[in-house]
């Protein structure tokens, strides 16, 4: 079964937030409150997260609730030309807000996804049990400007030169490792080809921005950092400086690429804890 089939059993559904804004999201788990909230990261949507939300089906103390970003999917961007975590942070609480989520819970941002948990960690900590980042990016908020604008400046033009198809074409493969089943890098071309251009781009902007490692400074939840030893686009020395961030090592994945939710999901399953645990012998 491919992952394609596989989101046929995760239909997206529609959470309204009033003034005519709504986010995107797909749910699993059986469990009767949420327990983990799943952010994806800059090219990708809730989609990215198929086995994770195959994995929560299976087990009985969990519910997961994935959503499509401001501006992706069928969710409302934002209003500001270029919002910063703190934007995206208040919608996914208001969002959590709409659907009656009230318990901690565990926050896990893929890529960009996790300069928005932990923003989201800081607005609202008694909320937060803890954070997972997985391939996190630390943004270049500290970056000079002249770094920051040929980064941000040349991630545009690319897009505006190729659209999100040629951009998938071009880029979908470095998402993973080599040895990457073909499925998987169909997988990840599909959900990038869908992107749209203003929320990638707003999203860009966050990226621009973005300091990922002065939040987790102020963070008081655990935190818990992963990323595969193929991933070049966030390296795992850069993902180690992350862990080391908040006293703790990376977690390595084994030899997989960036997009590790897809690649190594049996490993971020375990790690996420939505593998129920085997009872002894």
């Amino acid at each position: 079964m491919t992952p394609s089939d596989r989101l046929l059993q995760h239909p997206v559904r529609l959470a309204e937030l009033g003034g005519g804004v709504r986010v995107a999201y797909r749910e699993a788990g059986p469990a009767a409150t949420v327990t983990h909230v799943l952010l994806h990261g800059i090219g990708s949507a809730s989609g990215s997260w198929v086995f994770q939300l195959a994995a929560a089906q299976a087990h009985p103390a969990v519910r997961v609730l994935a959503w499509d970003a401001p501006g992706y999917g069928d969710s409302t961007p934002l209003v500001p030309v270029a919002p910063d975590a703190t934007d995206y942070a208040t919608r996914l609480w208001a969002w959590l807000d709409a659907l009656d989520v009230r318990t901690p819970v565990t926050l896990v941002g893929h890529s960009l996804g996790a300069l928005m948990v932990a923003r989201a960690a800081l607005l609202r900590p008694g909320r937060v049990q803890r954070l997972l980042l997985l391939a996190p990016a630390r943004g270049y908020g500290q970056a000079p400007a002249a770094e920051r604008a040929e980064k941000l400046g040349g991630r545009l033009a690319l897009l505006a030169r190729l659209g999100p198809q040629g951009m998938a074409q071009a880029r979908g493969a470095a998402m993973l490792s080599p040895a990457a089943p073909t499925a998987l890098v169909d997988a990840v071309r599909e959900t990038m080809a869908r992107v749209h251009v203003g929320g990638y781009t707003q999203a860009a902007r966050l990226l621009d921005q973005g300091d990922l490692l002065a939040d987790l400074q102020q963070v008081k939840c655990p935190v818990q950092v992963a990323s595969g030893s193929a991933d070049t686009i966030t390296p795992p020395a850069a993902c180690q400086a992350v862990a080391r961030s908040v006293g703790q090592d990376r977690h390595d994945l084994g030899p997989v690429g960036h997009a590790c939710p897809l690649e190594a999901a049996d490993a971020v399953n375990a790690l996420t804890g939505l593998v129920p645990l085997q009872p002894a012998e």
